[in-house]
C-alpha cells in the first residue's frame, strides 16, 4: 500500500473519531512522524497533501529539512523528541515547533537561540501523565510553574501541552491519561494562559486522544509502516 493510501486511511480514522466526539474533523491536525524514514517518504506524503512532519532526532531532522529545502516554505517541521542542551541551537534555527520541553533550561536556550527576525518558535510542555520513570516530561504538579515561566520568554510562543501516555489495551484505559492532560490544560487556561494545542495520540490510540480533545495527533507507523532502527 502506498503512503498516500495510508494517509487517507488515517485521515478517515481521525474524521470518524471526531464525529464520535461531535467535533469538527478540521479541529484535529495530523502530524506525520517521519523519524527513521527517508526524505523521499516525506516527499511522497507531501505529494499526498500532508504538510506537517515530526522528527525525534535533531541531526536526522536537520538533514531532511536540508534535503527538502525547496519545500521549506510549505512544510511545517515539528521537533517531538527528547532535547538535550547541546542540540537546542539547531532546533531553534531549523524547526517551527517543539513539543517536548520539560525543563526551563531547554526553553531558555531555545529562546536565546531563535534567530532574530524569525517567527516565534511554537512550543509545548511535555507532561509525564502516566508517571513512567522511563518517560520524559514534567510531573503534572510542576507543569503550571513551567508553563508560566516559558510563556514569559521572548522568541517562543507557548501553544499547549504534549504527552506520550503508557500503552493501554482498551479504549477507556487509553482515554484516562488523555483526559488528565486535557484537564491540566483547562486549568492552565483558567489560570490565564492562552493555549490552543493538545498534542496527544499516536497510531494505536488516536481515537482515544481525539475523543478527549486532541488538537494534534502524532502518527508515524500507520502512515509510513514499521520502523527499522538498525541504522
Amino acid at each position: 500500500m502506498s503512503i498516500a493510501h495510508h494517509l487517507a486511511e488515517v485521515r478517515q480514522r481521525i474524521a470518524q473519531a471526531a464525529q464520535s466526539a461531535s467535533r469538527d474533523p478540521a479541529s484535529v491536525r495530523l502530524l506525520a512522524v517521519s523519524k527513521t524514514f527517508p526524505a523521499g517518504d516525506v516527499r511522497a506524503a507531501f505529494d499526498a497533501g500532508q504538510r506537517a512532519f515530526g522528527e525525534n532526532y535533531v541531526q536526522e531532522g536537520v538533514t531532511k529539512i536540508a534535503a527538502l529545502a525547496e519545500l521549506r516554505g510549505e512544510i511545517e517541521w515539528h521537533f517531538i523528541g527528547p532535547l538535550q542542551s547541546n542540540k537546542t541551537k539547531l532546533v531553534a534555527e531549523q524547526f517551527d515547533w517543539v513539543h517536548s520541553i520539560d525543563r526551563l533550561k531547554i526553553a531558555e536556550r531555545l529562546s536565546a537561540q531563535r534567530p532574530e527576525g524569525a517567527a516565534a518558535l511554537n512550543v509545548c510542555v511535555q507532561v509525564n501523565v502516566s508517571g513512567e520513570a522511563s518517560k520524559s516530561g514534567v510531573e503534572p504538579a510542576d507543569a503550571a510553574a513551567l508553563a508560566h515561566a516559558i510563556a514569559a520568554l521572548p522568541g517562543l510562543r507557548l501553544r499547549g501541552l504534549m504527552a506520550i501516555p503508557e500503552p493501554a489495551d482498551t479504549l477507556d484505559a487509553q482515554r484516562a491519561p488523555h483526559a488528565r492532560l486535557r484537564g491540566l490544560m483547562d486549568a492552565l487556561r483558567a489560570d490565564g494562559l492562552d493555549l490552543d494545542t493538545l498534542s496527544m495520540g499516536m497510531s494505536a490510540d488516536l481515537e482515544a486522544a481525539v475523543l478527549e480533545g486532541a488538537t494534534v495527533v502524532r502518527i508515524g507507523t500507520a502512515i509510513f509502516g514499521a520502523r527499522d532502527y538498525t541504522n
